[in-house]
């Protein structure tokens, strides 16, 4: 029982660590992505004047 124990400490909790940071990030991607599409098309507007 102890080494079941030890085995979710060493593998489960740096695996819900890793997931909850993906979660955290992928959001964060998303955003920065839709900021740079928008600037990709402010730039091409500026840029046919």
């Amino acid at each position: 029982m102890e080494e079941l124990f030890n085995q979710i400490a060493n593998f489960g909790f740096p695996m819900v660590l890793s997931i909850y940071l993906l979660v955290r990030l992928e959001n964060k991607l998303e955003k920065l992505t839709d900021s740079i599409n928008e600037l990709s098309k402010n730039i091409s507007k500026i840029s046919n004047f």
